[in-house]
């Protein structure tokens, strides 16, 4: 009996010593864990990688030329996230326009496709500044290339389709990234993206600004700004007072009181742009105090972002307004008599005179000529009140494949699942498409409507599914 006991215990270690053995031929045999495959990619290095359920989640460092043109002529570090899934589940390419968020985070095109994710850092947003800076090679066809080269690098690993993705100025920069790589995503989800076609002809911002939301919560907005104005003092000395304790400076912009000015006069945009008809009530009438004033525009124009601070960050963005995107200019007879620094709300102001600037007017006349002349599968969500809406992306004879969708009522923060029930239904089904996956085809399945199947093929996550553009200050797309 124990002879045999013995048998069996060395039979049971055999199997299991060949079991291992068997499982470590495989592992060495399959195919290479994904942080491996990704960092054998040229010029890609590891800067971390942070937990996630469900995902693998790395913050990377890629080389990038300075200038596209002259690659031998200087590099740079771009930083870039992934979102790893599967290498068998198709890629969004995302970006904000602006800085990387470095924690895990999906788009709304990624939930909808049950994707990856890959999120760069645009150019010039430090750290993905090259040094020294040449502020020529900062512009949309550049940056358009920076992608057009992590796409290169990236597509061997993740092989299925790609959609390209981004809010405000980052569905700018998707849709200015198809027009000078147009094969390279086989669809675009361009968010709240504004189209500043004639920097010179402003006025449909006019008209918009002179329309939106109630005839009551318009006439509230400006009376706040003109008594504000007013009693402009009594404000600056509260900013004063603020950024000394804070340690606010006002260098680029040159002054508090300047700063105050810049902020009153955005006001305005910046409710409509985050804030909804139903906010209207919260506006101080006209027997508010001094600090309820105060309080109202910090909560809405942000005083913080005014200051260096706030502001330095986002010199990239002024210096490309500009230079190529343009900046919108909107008339305020209201308040123009308590003007101090007329024709101060421009990106000059925002850029340091060191730096150079010359507008270039054809930019933005192209990408316009190309979206609707030769453009294909692109999707364009706007906010029915967002003030960006006012000169928006459209189509035109030569767009196939594409759409353009208002979400009503809603704001800079409009989405896919905003939009109308048949719009949404419509959206969805594109973006699916366009992934090349679909909504699981069982038999109980093909008995359910086209609304249900055109659903995100993944649940809302509190943690991981965040709005598409980040609330910023001032009048930043």
């Amino acid at each position: 009996m124990r002879k045999t006991l013995r048998w069996l215990l060395s039979l049971v270690v055999l199997i299991g010593a060949t079991g291992l053995g068997t499982a470590s031929a495989g592992a060495a045999g399959g195919q290479a864990d994904i942080k491996d495959r990704l960092l054998k990619i040229k010029g890609m290095s590891l800067i971390e990688e942070k937990p996630v359920e469900g995902y693998r989640f790395f913050v990377l460092d890629y080389e990038q030329p300075v200038d596209h043109r002259k690659p031998k002529k200087g590099t740079f570090k771009q930083r870039i996230t992934v979102l790893h899934k599967s290498e068998k589940r198709p890629t969004v390419f995302f970006t904000s326009g602006y800085g990387l968020n470095t924690n895990p985070a999906r788009s709304e095109p990624t939930r909808i496709i049950d994707g990856n994710q890959v999120s760069m850092e645009y150019r010039f947003f430090t750290p993905s500044r090259p040094q020294p800076a040449d502020w020529t090679k900062l512009d949309i066809w550049q940056a358009a290339s920076d992608q057009h080269r992590i796409y290169r690098a990236l597509s061997p690993v993740y092989t299925r389709n790609w959609i390209s993705t981004g809010g405000s100025k980052g569905g700018m920069t998707a849709t200015y990234y198809r027009r000078f790589y147009p094969h390279d995503m086989a669809g675009t989800v361009a968010y709240v993206a504004p189209n500043n076609v004639d920097n010179n002809e402003d006025s449909a911002y006019d008209r918009f600004l002179a329309n939106v939301g109630t005839p009551e919560c318009r006439a509230a907005l400006a009376g706040v700004e003109r008594e504000s104005l007013k009693r402009r003092d009594e404000m600056v000395a509260r900013y004063e007072k603020e950024a000394a304790d804070k340690g606010w400076t006002f260098d680029l912009v040159g002054s508090a009181d300047r700063a105050f000015e810049v902020a009153v006069l955005d006001l305005s945009w910046a409710f409509w742009q985050y804030q909804r008809v139903s906010d209207c009530p919260t506006v101080p009438g006209r027997d508010a105090t001094t600090e309820e004033l105060y309080q109202f525009i910090e909560r809405v124009s942000g005083f913080s972002f005014y200051s260096d601070q706030g502001m330095t960050p986002y010199v990239p963005y002024f210096y490309q307004a500009g230079t190529q995107l343009g900046q919108p200019s909107v008339k305020t007879p209201h308040v123009d008599d308590l003007l101090r620094y007329p024709g101060i709300n421009e990106p000059r102001t925002f850029v340091p005179r060191e730096i150079p600037m010359r507008f270039e007017r054809n930019a933005m006349r192209d990408i316009d000529r190309w979206v609707r002349n030769h453009s294909s599968r692109m999707l364009f969500v706007n906010g029915e009140n967002d003030p960006w809406r006012a000169e928006p992306f459209r189509l035109g004879k030569g767009s196939r494949d594409s759409a353009l969708y208002v979400a009503p009522g809603a704001n800079h923060g409009a989405n896919i699942n905003a939009l109308r029930e048949a719009d949404r239904v419509a959206a969805t089904e594109s973006v699916l498409r366009w992934a090349g996956v679909r909504a699981e085809k069982t038999p109980s399945a093909q008995q359910r409507s086209a609304a249900e199947l055109a659903r995100p093929l993944v649940s809302f996550d509190r943690e991981l599914d965040r709005p598409m553009v980040e609330r910023l200050g001032g009048r930043l797309p």
